[in-house]
């Protein structure tokens, strides 16, 4: 259950959207931002659309501000989203058919991970991780100040 690069970077524009207190953001600022490739982002702000996460806006004023509150949305509803709603039912191994009837090898040894690992995804919203970002205790991208304004 390791994580794509494309969902890595999901949730860090994500973070980065709900740390500017709801001003519309520009897909490519978020991209220049974070060091992220525009076109790629681009694709997956689109799939954020799709999914509610986020509200695009056209025109001047327009860009990219969140579907719901930050306390909304979950690390999981993200990953679903970007990894696809098999991210947490499929097998570790990647058999079609594992289940605790028809067990793959590892199977009864990841299950209590897995779960420990679902439930930590439920429970790690946008407004925890924004905050934690805002705070200056960590950082979501090799800018160390990527979440403050520019200056001059």
């Amino acid at each position: 259950m390791l994580i794509s690069r494309t969902s890595q970077y999901a949730i860090q524009t994500l973070i980065y959207i709900a740390a500017q207190d709801y001003t519309p953001v520009l897909s490519r600022e978020a991209a220049e931002r974070l060091q992220v490739p525009a076109p790629y982002l681009a694709k997956i702000m689109q799939a954020l659309c799709k999914g509610g996460l986020v509200n695009s806006f056209r025109g001047r004023l327009g860009g990219f501000s969140l579907g719901a509150k930050p306390e909304d949305i979950t690390l999981m509803q993200i990953l679903q989203i970007t990894e696809g709603p098999g991210f947490s039912k499929d097998c570790l191994l990647g058999l079609k058919v594992c289940s605790d009837e028809t067990a793959c090898p590892v199977h009864h040894q990841w299950k209590p991970i897995k779960l420990e690992i679902i439930d930590l995804l439920n429970k790690q919203t946008l407004a925890i991780l924004s905050e934690a970002v805002r705070s200056g205790k960590y950082r979501i991208s090799d800018l160390p100040q990527a979440l403050l304004p520019e200056i001059g």
